[in-house]
């Protein structure tokens, strides 16, 4: 099993190679660096976030959002 320090250099040099080709990167609908993401990641307790690619008509990666589910979530149960 990989340790979560792993996974999250995993994680930054992946945002880091999308960020090089040009990809925006977003985080709950803000622009954002890859350590912003990785560093969201790491403070699991403020959130899950949801990865969604948005697609050009040419097949290509534009854009990376990660959204907070949990926010989500709470406002659904919230009266």
């Amino acid at each position: 099993m990989r340790s979560d320090e792993t996974v999250y250099k995993e994680l930054y040099a992946e945002l880091e190679r999308y960020e090089r080709k040009g990809v925006d990167i977003l985080i709950d609908g803000y622009q954002a660096s890859p350590l912003q993401i990785v560093t969201a990641y790491m403070a699991k307790e403020e959130g899950t976030y949801m990865r969604d690619y948005m697609i050009n008509p040419e097949g290509n990666i534009e854009a990376l959002a990660f959204t907070n589910i949990n926010e989500y979530v709470q406002a659904e149960i919230t009266p």
